[in-house]
Order: C-alpha cells, then sequence, then structure tokens
C-alpha cells in the first residue's frame, strides 16, 4: 500500500521502526520499559523482537549479530537502571566497533529534576561509552535523529550509538516522510594505487615479515586479499584475538594468534621478525605481550579509526581502510616483480614452514598426552569439536582461564569467531551466540564458554531455546573463576578462605523440553556426543554439554608467559 502524504505514525516509535525498517533492519533484541508501544510498532512492522531478560545479555546479543552479519543490530531498554545496566555491554560494543543501535525510553522533560519515576540524565550516563548519545527534544526530530543514529553507528568507524525518546515524545503523532534520507554512499577505491610512502618502503625493504590482522579487517577480506598480500611479502599469518574469521585459518601462512595466545614455535617467528604490519588492529595488549617480547623493529600501522592507532610503537602510522592498503601495496610489490624470491625470502619461508610443522607436531603430542588421561582434557575436546564441524562454523568464545584453550589450539574457525573485545566482561560470548545464531542461520554456531560465564547469561538462553535455538554450549565446568583461582595460588592465598573454583562441584543443570543437556565424561563416545548435539542444533534446539575439566589443564602459551602458576 502507497502511504500518503498527510497520514501520520501512531507514535514516535512506529515512525522509528519504520526508519529501521526502511534501512533493512528485521532484528532487535531487549527488554522493554512499561511503554510496550515499541512492541505493538514492531509487530506492526513485521520485525521480530528477541526476548532477554538480563540488559547486558541483551546487548551481548545485539553485539554478536553485528559482529557476525557486518550489518545495524538493534536493542531496546527501558529508562534509568535499564540503561545502567546495559552499560556494560555498551562498552563492550564499543570496544568491538559493532554497530548497535541502542533505543531507550526517557523520562519526560517536565519531570525532569524533580526526582521522577526512573529519572536519569541517561545521555551523560552513556555518552563516554558510545559514538554518539542523543535525546531526542522534540517529535519533529524523531525521523532525522533515528537516521543520523543509524550513520553514526555504522560509521566509518562502526560502533554503538544511543537513542533516546522521552516518555513525553514517545505518544506524538509524527508526519510520514516519504523519501527519507538513505545511508552514506562509501567512496570505493578498490583499484587506486597507493602514493609512495613510508610505510610502502619499509614494506618493500623488509626481508623478515609478520602480518598481524585486527579485529577491523572483519567482513573485509571476503575475496582473501589479505591472504594474497601476505604471499606477495612471503609473511606469515597472524590474527588478534578479534581477528580471527578474518583470515582462512588453513592457509600455509597462518600461524595462529599473536601476543599471549601465540604458541612457542611461532614467538620464534615473532622474536626474529624485522617488520610487523598490523592491518586494522589496535595493537591490545594481548596481542602484543606473552611469552616472547616483540623485538625493537619497525611497525607498519593501517586504521580507519585514529583512535586504533597505537603511538606505543616506531614506524609510519597509516589512517584509512586497511583493505584498501593491502590492495595497493600487493599491486605495487607485484609490479616490483621477482624481488621477494631471494636466499634471504627463501629462508624466511622456510623458517615459517618449520615453524607451522613444530605447531603441528606440539599438537600431536597434547592429544597423546591427553590420550593416556582418564578424564576428557580440553586438547581433545577442541579436536572432537573440531573434527565434527561444518566449514560454515562461527565460534563463540569467553577469556576465561580455561576456555582461552579455544585462541591457542588449533580450532579453525571456517565462518568466522566472535570474542569479547580486551575489556572481557563475564558472559559475553554465552550470550553473544544467539545474536550471532541469528545472524547466520545457515552456520553452526558453537559457543565454548566457563561456567561461570554460562551461569551470567542462562536465564537467558532458556528464555530464548524454544524460539531462537540453534546454539551448542559447550561450558567447561571448574565450580568458578579459574583465572581468580590461578592468581590465588600465585599469591599463596588460602584456597578454603579464598574459594573461587571448586573442581568437584557438580556441574550447573540446564533444564526445559527444548533443550538438550548432557555432561560429559566419558572420552570414548565424546565424539558420538557432540554429533549428536550438532544434529539437534541443526533442527533448531539448544544443546548443552558440560564437560568437567581439571585445574591444571590450562592452555601451554600462558603457562610458557608465566600468567599462571607453574
Amino acid at each position: 500500500m502507497v502511504t500518503q502524504p498527510s497520514e501520520r505514525y501512531a507514535d514516535a516509535w512506529s515512525a522509528v521502526v519504520d526508519v529501521l525498517v526502511r534501512n533493512g533492519v528485521d532484528t532487535c533484541f531487549g527488554l522493554p520499559g512499561d511503554d510496550l508501544e515499541l512492541l505493538r510498532a514492531l509487530d506492526a512492522a513485521g520485525l521480530d523482537l528477541v526476548p532477554c531478560r538480563d540488559q547486558r545479555n541483551a546487548m551481548y546479543m545485539a553485539t554478536g549479530y553485528a559482529l557476525q552479519s557486518g550489518r545495524l543490530a538493534v536493542c531496546a531498554l527501558g529508562k534509568g537502571p535499564a540503561v545502567t545496566h546495559a552499560a556494560t555491554g555498551l562498552l563492550e560494543a564499543r570496544e568491538s566497533g559493532a554497530p548497535v543501535l541502542v533505543l531507550a525510553a526517557g523520562a519526560p522533560e517536565r519531570r525532569r529534576g524533580s526526582g521522577g519515576f526512573q529519572e536519569l540524565d541517561q545521555v551523560s550516563v552513556t555518552a563516554p561509552l558510545v559514538r554518539w548519545a542523543h535525546r531526542v527534544g522534540h517529535a519533529d526530530r524523531v525521523v532525522p535523529e533515528t537516521v543520523t543514529a543509524l550513520t553514526r553507528a555504522l560509521g566509518p568507524p562502526s560502533g554503538p550509538v544511543y537513542l533516546e525518546i522521552p516518555d513525553d515524545v514517545r505518544p506524538a503523532r509524527i508526519p510520514v516522510n516519504q523519501s527519507l534520507p538513505t545511508p552514506p554512499e562509501p567512496l570505493v577505491l578498490e583499484t587506486a594505487a597507493l602514493a609512495p610512502g613510508a610505510a610502502l618502503a619499509a614494506i618493500r625493504a623488509s626481508r623478515r615479515p609478520v602480518v598481524l590482522v585486527g579485529g577491523g579487517m572483519r567482513h573485509r577480506n571476503d575475496d582473501g586479499a589479505v591472504e594474497r598480500f601476505a604471499e606477495r611479502l612471503g609473511a606469515p599469518l597472524f590474527t588478534t584475538a578479534s581477528g580471527r574469521g578474518a583470515v582462512d585459518e588453513r592457509h600455509p601462512l597462518f600461524c595462529g594468534l599473536a601476543g599471549l595466545y601465540a604458541a612457542a614455535p611461532a614467538r620464534r617467528l615473532w622474536s626474529s621478525c624485522d617488520l610487523v604490519v598490523s592491518l586494522a588492529g589496535r595493537l591490545e595488549e594481548t596481542a602484543v605481550e606473552g611469552g616472547t617480547p616483540w623485538p625493537p623493529v619497525t611497525v607498519v600501522q593501517v586504521n580507519i579509526d585514529p583512535a586504533g592507532l597505537s603511538a606505543e610503537f616506531p614506524g609510519p602510522r597509516v589512517l584509512g581502510d586497511a583493505r584498501h592498503a593491502v590492495l595497493g601495496w600487493t599491486q605495487a610489490l607485484r609490479a616490483d616483480g621477482t624481488a621477494q624470491d631471494t636466499e634471504t625470502a627463501r629462508a624466511w619461508a622456510d623458517e615459517i614452514a618449520d615453524a607451522r610443522k613444530d605447531m603441528a607436531l606440539a599438537r600431536e603430542a597434547e592429544l597423546a598426552g591427553a590420550a593416556a588421561l582418564p578424564e576428557i582434557r580440553i586438547a581433545e575436546l577442541l579436536a572432537a569439536l573440531d573434527a565434527t564441524a561444518t566449514d560454515s562454523h562461527v565460534l563463540v568464545q569467553e577469556n576465561g582461564l580455561q576456555d582461552m584453550w579455544s585462541y591457542c589450539f588449533p580450532f579453525h574457525t571456517g565462518g568466522g569467531s566472535v570474542v569479547p573485545s580486551e575489556q572481557t566482561p563475564l558472559g559475553f560470548g554465552a550470550a553473544a551466540a544467539i545474536g550471532v545464531k541469528r545472524a547466520a542461520p545457515g552456520h553452526e554456531v558453537t559457543a565454548f564458554v566457563g561456567d561461570g560465564a554460562f551461569l551470567a547469561a542462562r536465564a537467558d538462553i532458556a528464555v530464548t531455546a524454544p524460539a531462537h535455538g540453534g546454539v551448542l554450549y559447550v561450558v567447561l565446568c571448574n565450580g568458578g573463576y579459574g583465572w581468580l583461582d590461578a592468581q590465588r595460588a600465585r599469591l599463596g592465598l588460602d584456597a578454603e578462605r579464598h574459594a573461587f573454583t571448586d573442581p568437584g562441584a557438580p556441574p550447573p543443570v540446564m533444564d526445559g523440553p527444548d533443550i538438550h543437556y548432557r555432561v560429559l565424561r566419558d572420552k570414548a563416545v565424546l565424539r558420538e556426543e557432540i554429533v549428536a548435539a550438532r544434529q539437534l542444533c541443526a533442527r533448531g534446539g539448544t544443546a548443552v554439554l558440560m564437560v568437567p575439566v581439571a585445574p591444571d589443564d590450562i592452555p601451554p602459551p600462558l603457562r610458557d608467559a608465566e600468567v599462571v602458576p607453574q
């Protein structure tokens, strides 16, 4: 039906939802407040609401959706404590660069300063956590400021935005505008050659380069441009934790994660390189620190966000799209001919191949050692998950002591990877997996999490299971928080007085007719149990596999870096 110019939206939420629909939004996550007119508007427009019981989890789900899809995610909240409760999720979305639009209610203007119900200066609360925070002051501003919010969220650089609709603006009948502004068109310069500069000169002069791929390359490397650049350069490929999934992890130059999560053979490459090319990463602490410090070499950084260019390292810094830089640099290196085909380049290629071979041998040794033990070890669990996964598989992870095995052990994320940022909020991965599945319904989605994180998201997992299932939860059970317990042991604190874990405790129970729940203790049927769980998830069910783990089952890179007791 053609909408006539004289028509009016029923209320402000109807206008906001119409803008969202016209811009391709089809899903909303959240826990609205008392003003359920938003739900009515969503229903009328055919948009689905994924219901939540905790505002933090709603933000985590929206962030997971945005990171996996690269599209805008929407999170609906109430006001006052609903907004402060969601602040942790806003922080995570900001650090991850996730395009999330937060729609919140707000106390009416006429009650400002009176101590009204749930009155709070929510813009001041959220402003440090988002790219743009705004309270709509008049009905005439609802539509244009919603368009502005979408534009700011999608960037570049992308990130969360906050838009508040006060209670006295909400019921306004707003005229329908048939000619809404469309999202800005990006100027694509895929074939533009790069002018000579310090960055290209450093790349040309390097003989032992390393390429480090950050989270900003997500959705920017579908055609393998980064891999072609590494091949032309003759460089090993590493990623930060958030950069996983941006490159082909089965590529012969891929050597795993950098910094804290790097395997010992890979750290040899870092200790002898002469250049680091950092693509769309922030060079965060865990990416640059670990068992082997970086040598004092030139670091070429390229990032579209000025805040992502570190001032801690010597070398050229390029402000721009890392994809365009890679394409231009590859073109320039190709024009140089066979300059890289030298004895030094061949020696560096041999070292890369040797490191990969040693990592494969270490993996086999780890599995052989695990096979000799009676309990299921995490390396065996990850190997079984990897062996039973399809190519279109997404791994969603937490950042606890033992679930960090998935950062270090070769589990291939063929369909993508979603991890917490450096903020590592508890429960992010467990809740984000629901948003990831919504974004990629045709992919297998596995959440690899600890029991502490699982408990933080359990209520929302139960609520979403009937209508929004399809996620396999693999839960490592040590009865608490392994990282804190490791640091307790480091300081020699009493385990009974400071009981951060209880390895003998029964795994948390997850009941419900829509949930397949199993406790895995017998390694003889490990793969069989995982296959059965995957089959159920393929039919839309939710599967929860609880795996008790031993306190000493810690990833080797973390032991090597001496961040946990030996």
